[in-house]
């Protein structure tokens, strides 16, 4: 499951990232949401 939050995580910051900088914020907060919803 942790290959799932991972994907899911990484295919939103390459979505909704902005650069480089904007893609890992992004990345760090969707992985935080995903383990505060449970998916682990």
């Amino acid at each position: 499951m942790g290959l799932l939050r991972t994907g899911l995580a990484g295919a939103g910051a390459w979505k909704w990232g902005g650069g480089l900088f904007g893609s890992i914020v992004v990345f760090l907060i969707l992985y935080w949401l995903l383990g505060a919803f449970g998916l682990q």
